[in-house]
């Protein structure tokens, strides 16, 4: 692995060190936390953030999945936060060029991986073990479902864009404020960042890459009996409501996968921060399922 440093605005999390992990594809901001000293090491989770979202997002995951083993590499995908790219080229924001990010990333940390992916993140996720699975140990889609969102959230997603067409994003920014937070898929005003980060970080999303993810997810195909046959072990995760994909619809998407199921009691679009330890619990329970063995680094 190589890295450049970073003198990120955006503390990480104890333990944890925030740099530009460098990948044959450029260079993507990351949050990495090592297992602590004492505790055996497992594995390797890749974390993978959502719509208008970024790698803090996972910042509680951090320190209770490294007490149980497991080095977490959060992520900032093209054009997120502070990771660069093009502002007004949507070219570099299709989805087969954010599939083929996730690998480049996958390759730079060289080591077989669990991949998890909150809401478009899952999908780009998926769309990258589609791709090629062989870095992947496991892969838990989290409040990420098998195609499309869900008409309420389209509408959410069509007044975002609606509104980068005639406005800045400062401008946007205090036009979202003025609605009051809107709810997950659209709501880059919601998390658990200070109001000035979730400001700065808004600012940082480049407005191609906003326009063409939200694209993606009101346009998204039914991709679940392709991943089913790939053959890794799968893991889908979710609070217990959900409107951006309902809880039915990812239950049957379980059980098409054949995957470990877990809904976080409390929670809704977005476990890792509504209710952080329980979702932790379950994300190392499975990835204990699933261990990394020397003579799989070929398969894995």
């Amino acid at each position: 692995m190589t890295e450049s440093s970073s003198l990120s605005p955006f503390p990480p999390p104890p333990g944890a060190r925030a740099y530009h992990l460098r990948t044959g594809r450029g260079l993507f901001a990351v949050v990495d936390t090592p297992v602590p000293d004492g505790v055996e090491p497992r594995g390797v989770a890749l974390l993978m953030p959502g719509f208008t979202g970024s790698k803090e997002d996972f910042h509680r995951l951090h320190e209770p999945l490294a007490a149980r083993g497991y080095r977490v590499v959060a992520v900032d995908g093209r054009g997120q936060n502070e990771s660069d790219g093009p502002a007004d080229d949507e070219s570099p924001y299709a989805r087969e060029e954010l599939a083929r990010d996730t690998l480049a990333q996958a390759a730079a940390l060289d080591t077989p991986l669990h991949l998890v992916g909150h809401s478009l993140g899952g999908q780009i996720a998926r769309a990258a073990v589609l791709v090629d699975p062989s870095p992947f140990v496991s892969f838990t889609l989290m409040a990420s479902g098998p195609a499309e969102i869900s008409d309420s959230q389209k509408q959410r997603v069509k007044l975002l864009h609606d509104a980068l067409a005639v406005m800045t994003m400062p401008q946007v920014w205090e036009a979202i404020l003025a609605m009051g937070p809107p709810e997950e898929v659209g709501g880059p005003a919601s998390g658990s960042l200070a109001p000035e980060l979730l400001r700065r970080r808004w600012l940082n999303h480049k407005p191609a890459q906003l326009l063409s993810t939200g694209r993606q997810l009101c346009a998204e195909p039914n991709r679940v009996a392709e991943l089913a046959a790939v053959g890794l072990p799968f893991h889908v995760l979710s609070g217990a409501l959900d409107d951006t994909w309902p809880v039915p619809l990812l239950d049957a998407m379980a059980v098409e996968l054949g995957a470990h199921r877990t809904i976080i009691a409390g929670a809704e679009h977005s476990p890792n921060q509504e209710q952080p330890l329980a979702t932790a619990r379950a994300l190392a329970d499975f990835f204990d399922l699933h261990p990394v063995h020397p003579g799989n680094r070929d398969r894995a």
